[in-house]
């Protein structure tokens, strides 16, 4: 049994800590905040060691009245894997720390690559990461993930020549009053690339793939607009089985009238998803369409959430507890990733390898 720490209990830290608590091979060793907020206070109802992350801060959780079960220190010496998530940047000034205690660490999206061994994606380079001696690995971010995940069984089933992407990015989490734009639409940058192209190839190195961001007044998701121009002719048909195929993508179909991430929202709150979260990319099965050897399709990413089931297969890719295949498969079916309860008379989910049934069909 791994016993993992979790520094950091915000957006994804406390959903990082909910997945490592369903799963049959781990256990949360305890949490670090820095503030007594609600989030701290919903870590210790939810059963989990709370540990001070600042030395300075411990007297206000006793005021808080939230016992303390130690230091950070303490948390990442309890740990066999730490998951940083911290915000971004801190997470890099924590490995010193983590090294000190020769434990190994987690990094979220939000770091640089270079500021840790290796980046990982599980559909990407689960073996590579497994195979190798890196002690500090950072999970790729919710954009990178998402595209990642499309376009590694692309190269595989029919070779990429060329990606284009424009990412519509939220503004902000639900949670972040603190973002905007309010009233605007933001290249961001306005530079060409963004970093999401670079940030693919640190797990897919060998793809070609350019990539725009625009920034718009919403928190609920992202939606990509993707163009693969591919090695080989397919059509839409063939496409839209290749990606259904996949267990963290939901080729969404056209009978759910799902018309953008609102919908999608509702609908994962309508399947008891915790929080409402999209732990897959979700792909509109109208949107798939293919002209010669470019193929087109619309993506929304849960940027609260998508990178949660990556988490929890880094661990065991560091740990060396598992393959890839057999990882994701622990993963999704501890979490429920991959199943969509509808009504009662109807459920979509997926079969062995992903892809959408109906109860209806």
């Amino acid at each position: 049994m791994l016993r993992v720490g979790v520094n950091g209990y915000g957006t994804i830290g406390k959903r990082v800590a909910d997945a490592l608590a369903a799963q049959p091979d781990m256990e949360v060793a305890g949490v670090a905040k820095t503030t007594p907020n609600f989030e701290a206070a919903a870590a210790h109802r939810r059963g989990y060691a709370v540990h001070a992350a600042l030395d300075e801060r411990r007297p206000a959780f006793d005021e808080a009245g939230i016992p303390v079960a130690g230091d950070l220190d303490d948390l990442v010496r309890a740990s066999d894997v730490v998951v940083d998530c911290t915000p971004a940047g801190v997470g890099a000034q924590n490995r010193e720390r983590y090294e000190t205690h020769d434990t190994p660490a987690l990094y979220q999206g939000g770091e640089d690559a270079d500021a840790v061994d290796a980046s990982f994606n599980a559909r990407a380079n689960y073996d590579e990461i497994a195979a190798s001696d890196a002690e500090h690995v950072r999970v790729v971010s919710c954009n990178t993930t998402g595209l990642s995940r499309v376009l590694a069984p692309l190269e595989e089933a029919y070779g990429v020549e060329k990606t284009r992407a424009t990412l519509v990015r939220r503004g902000g989490d639900p949670g972040q009053s603190d973002r905007g734009p309010i009233n605007d639409i933001l290249p961001d940058p306005v530079t060409v690339p963004s970093h999401h192209g670079p940030d693919v190839n640190t797990v897919l190195p060998d793809l070609a793939v350019d990539t725009m961001g625009v920034t718009v007044p919403a928190t609920l998701m992202h939606l990509h607009a993707v163009n693969v121009t591919l090695e080989t002719e397919a059509d839409a048909d063939a496409v839209s089985e290749t990606l259904a195929s996949e267990s963290r993508v939901f080729v969404v179909p056209e009978r759910a009238r799902v018309a953008g991430p609102a919908h999608l929202k509702e609908y994962a709150k309508d399947a008891g998803r915790p929080r409402g979260d999209l732990w897959e990319n979700c792909v509109w099965g109208a949107s798939i369409a293919v002209e010669g050897r470019d193929l087109y399709f619309f993506q929304a990413i849960h940027q609260e959430s998508d990178v949660v089931p990556e988490n929890v297969d880094a661990i065991r890719a560091l740990a060396g507890d598992a393959d890839a295949a057999e990882s994701v498969v622990k993963t999704n079916r501890a979490l429920g990733v991959g199943s969509f309860e509808t009504t009662r008379s109807e459920t979509v989910t997926t079969d062995g390898r992903g892809a959408a049934a109906s109860a209806d069909d």
